[in-house]
């Protein structure tokens, strides 16, 4: 495999999906890329465009908007809870709080089963690595979430109206082939929530570390989406994607051979200091609307607004409310594709 690390590279190899494949697969093992080819996150082109126009109807920012006031609200309330009682867990208590409640309310699915939600999507990126001991231990906890997928997600078990029921309407008129919605309701059910969970609770750490860079929030509220662009850009909850390359292509000077892969480090192209001057530096006035935490090009995330949205809603309550964060201790995720913080015990003044 070849590492990108560049953002320029990073950034080329993202848009250039004729190069750089995704059909075959955009993880680091074979058995996952068999096991997901043919889903939203595995194909290119005309396949591709058809089967994201779908699953993208509910996540548009135009859909988002009927969303917004709910989510503020829950924002609100739990930001009130959490800070009457000044210490929680970032991570638990705060952070999984709104994508948990949201997804599996939005996406529809049955109640039995939605409490291994988090487990399914922290092991489904373990999956996404190299052939390791984590990527090995979590294929069997794959598999209960490919089976739910299939015998759970159907007609009769979902909530009317839901997204997930709108992939099964979407099915029955043509819009997309039946046999792929077991691996479009995983689209749904994973990738939306560790990611989103974790910027949440990196955002709480950074602002713990940079007291003064909090400081501006409260007196200036306009910065906080920028802020967000920010935390994503130092601490991109998903570090890398790979790709699957066409052709030879020269890279900057080395050529990647035909039907080599090619890792695309998100982290590391979110931190180059030929794009970001003094890269290491929390500054929640630096314009970081190009960060690649979310990729970028045919397959950046489809659930980036959603992302954006629960984040600046819960960040913008917190202002409110904070004037410090502490944090005491705090556990890293081990995971081979994410970052963040499984524990982050956190006080607030």
């Amino acid at each position: 495999m070849f590492a990108l690390t560049r953002y320029a590279s990073v950034r080329r190899a993202l848009r250039d999906w004729e190069t750089f494949s995704s059909a075959h697969g955009v993880m680091m093992n074979e058995d996952m890329n068999q096991v997901l080819r043919g889903n939203t996150l595995c194909s290119d082109g005309d396949a591709h465009d058809v089967l994201r126009r779908v699953l993208n109807r509910p996540l548009r920012p135009v859909a988002l908007k009927q969303l917004t006031d709910g989510i503020t609200r829950q924002a609100e309330e739990l930001a009130e809870r959490l800070v009457a009682r000044r210490s929680f867990d970032a991570t638990t208590d705060l952070a999984c709080h709104l994508p948990v409640t949201v997804v599996s309310e939005l996406v529809g699915l049955p109640d039995e089963g939605r409490e291994k939600m988090l487990v399914w999507a922290t092991e489904m990126f373990n999956c996404f690595g190299p052939k390791n001991d984590r990527n090995v231990s979590a294929f069997p906890v794959l598999e209960q979430m490919v089976d739910y997928a299939t015998t759970q997600a159907v007609r009769g078990k979902l909530k009317p109206g839901s997204w997930a029921e709108a992939l099964h309407d979407a099915a029955d008129r043509g819009d997309v082939p039946s046999e792929v919605l077991p691996v479009m309701m995983i689209d749904y059910m994973g990738p939306s929530l560790d990611t989103t969970i974790f910027a949440i609770t990196s955002g709480v750490w950074l602002f713990a570390q940079h007291p003064d860079q909090w400081d501006l929030l409260p007196e200036d509220p306009s910065l906080i989406p920028g802020a967000m662009n920010e935390v994503l850009r130092l601490e991109a909850p998903v570090q890398g994607f790979s790709r699957f390359a066409v052709t030879d292509y020269d890279m900057d000077g080395v050529t990647i051979p035909a039907g080599a892969r090619t890792i695309c480090f998100y982290g590391a192209a979110n931190r180059d200091e030929r794009e970001y001057p003094d890269p290491d530096r929390f500054d929640v006035r630096r314009d970081a609307r190009s960060q690649l935490a979310f990729g970028t090009g045919p397959h950046r995330c489809v659930g980036t607004s959603l992302a954006r949205l629960e984040m600046t809603a819960l960040f913008t309550a917190l202002a409110r409310r904070v004037r410090r964060f502490e944090v005491g201790t705090a556990d890293r995720a081990l995971n081979n594709i994410l970052r963040g913080f499984t524990r982050l015990e956190t006080t607030v003044a």
